[in-house]
């Protein structure tokens, strides 16, 4: 008798519909955030979180992280616990994200698995008090230390860890030390080898010794709470995205002139030729991905400086004749260049947002 189960495949289940999936964009945004209905539970976000989980109890580590959705990547220091935003949560959101910030940042399953392994380093501080050792404190600070709003990073320290874009690590303590542990952390980092020669190794033995001291040992803090849950916020896509890109602006150099002239031209023969202002324009997008990969700029902070290009532009009346893979070329040093001059040079280092 032929088995029929054998010969079915098996039945996925299906994702919620939401009746703001088919929206425009104009009409998403209108939408307030707790009325979106997303949740952590069966979504590829579960399956991330399982993994980060698994990889603490491979570590003999009991504290395990449970996870909701909010506004935004967070761990609170009242429940070993964390937050993953929205827009994670649905492929409509991560698309409106992309269109708002030009990133999704923990998209990908790999960067995903980055984040919580930062954040899970908030947890096992807050769910074993590590903060409170004077050890710790001696090795990365004192955690009780207000947030900045923005801070400035040197990009050539060796004193701290590289985990998350931005030398992340130099804003805070808690920072330094959940940067660390995520290094520790990450499956197969090879952190000995990679940090031999950096003052960094410190803390990273520390917390390989901490590690091994608690291994085992039940967490003090245990009890699981929602902070800032999506289903109690009133705000609309609309003034989160608002928000959020108001914090994340930064100024940023209008004074290109005599950069642009070089790569383009205000001379009367080649007013036949295509708009500065249409070739910045059309090229923009491949430029801005370039440049963010190799500085660490966010997107949206370069097109901003992208808007500011197609303005002077238009004032100077330039035109783009000759080879456009070669201003291609030049505008992405032109804006390399402005870039990374602001994250190294100690006079004009760039401050970014937490």
């Amino acid at each position: 008798m032929t088995n029929l189960s054998a010969l079915t495949p098996p039945v996925r289940k299906r994702r919620a519909h939401h009746s703001w999936e088919n929206l425009p964009d104009e009409e998403l945004l209108q939408v307030r955030l707790k009325d979106l209905d997303v949740q952590v539970e069966g979504t590829w976000l579960a399956k991330c979180l399982r993994e980060l989980n698994n990889e603490l109890k491979a570590r003999d580590i009991v504290a395990r992280a449970h996870a909701w959705i909010s506004d935004e990547w967070f761990s609170p220091g009242n429940t070993p616990g964390i937050s993953f935003p929205f827009y994670l949560a649905h492929p409509r959101l991560a698309r409106l994200e992309k269109k708002m910030m030009y990133d999704v940042e923990g998209g990908t399953r790999r960067d995903c698995m980055r984040l919580l392994r930062h954040e899970a380093g908030h947890v096992i501080q807050h769910a074993y008090g590590l903060h409170r050792r004077r050890r710790w404190q001696t090795t990365f600070g004192v955690s009780s230390i207000p947030y900045p709003e923005y801070y400035r990073p040197n990009p050539v320290s060796k004193n701290y860890v590289q985990h998350l874009r931005r030398w992340y690590a130099q804003c805070h303590p808690d920072e330094d030390f959940a940067e660390t542990f995520a290094v520790w952390l990450t499956p197969r980092s090879n952190w000995r080898k990679r940090y031999a020669d950096w003052p960094a190794l410190e803390k990273l033995e520390y917390v390989d010794e901490l590690m091994a001291e608690i291994a085992g040992e039940k967490p003090t803090l245990t009890k699981r709470t929602e902070v800032d849950p999506i289903s109690k916020l009133t705000t609309t896509l609309g003034e989160h995205y608002k928000k959020k890109l108001e914090h994340y602006a930064v100024d940023t150099p209008t004074t290109f002139d005599r950069d642009l002239q070089k790569i383009f031209s205000d001379d009367p023969r080649d007013a036949g030729a295509p708009l500065a202002s249409a070739f910045i324009r059309r090229n923009r997008a491949e430029l801005r991905r370039l440049v963010s990969r190799w500085t660490e700029e966010y997107q949206h902070t370069l097109d901003a400086v992208f808007d500011d290009m197609i303005d002077r532009c238009r004032v100077l009346k330039l035109r783009a004749p000759g080879s456009e893979h070669q201003m291609r070329l030049n505008l992405t040093a032109l804006v390399t260049n402005k870039a990374v001059h602001s994250l190294y040079s100690s006079s004009r280092r760039q401050w970014f947002a937490v």
